[in-house]
């Protein structure tokens, strides 16, 4: 089991935050301050020029995965560029959560640390986090197949070939 970890900003509505729900059912560790986020945790970041994979799976197991629980009409690389931890971006997904369906790499807080999971090999617990959702299991049918093609991956590197390669197909 990987330790998750979220940070608000305050930025989204409580009503749809998928964080706070996490947070709400103990499923998650909030911070609200930054001082409070552990230096060696591996922070999900869209602006990475790393991609997660396998090869990251040992730093997340002994340090945990943070996501930042923000709005994507607020979200800019100013948002992560004081955060604390080892920045790693998600490859191509796509959103299945009610506000961003169908659009590629929208992914709600609970969507990326599924993803995350997932693509270091902790299957079940993905499971566990999104049936917290009646939509959340829908992620994991949709993604199947690019989640299957990306947990093979076992560099960083491979991973950002693999995700060429899906970006050449479509």
């Amino acid at each position: 089991m990987i330790a998750l970890y979220v940070y608000h900003v305050k930025q989204c509505d409580p009503k749809k935050c998928t964080g706070q729900r996490l947070t709400r059912n103990r499923l998650v560790t909030e911070f609200r301050k930054l001082s409070q986020i552990p230096k060696r945790v591996i922070l999900l970041d869209p602006f990475s020029e790393i991609i997660l994979s396998k090869q990251d799976m040992e730093h997340a197991v002994r340090h945990g995965i943070l996501a930042i629980d923000a709005s994507w009409a607020k979200f800019t690389s100013d948002s992560v560029e004081k955060l604390r931890g080892i920045k790693r971006a998600l490859p191509f997904l796509i959103a299945t959560n009610p506000t961003n369906y169908g659009k590629p790499i929208r992914l709600s807080t609970v969507e990326a640390f599924a993803a995350a999971l997932v693509i270091l090999g902790f299957e079940e617990q993905a499971k566990t986090i999104l049936s917290n959702f009646n939509w959340g299991l829908n992620f994991l049918v949709v993604n199947q197949e690019l989640l299957q093609l990306y947990a093979e991956a076992e560099t960083n590197d491979h991973m950002r070939e693999l995700q060429n390669q899906v970006f050449q197909e479509l």
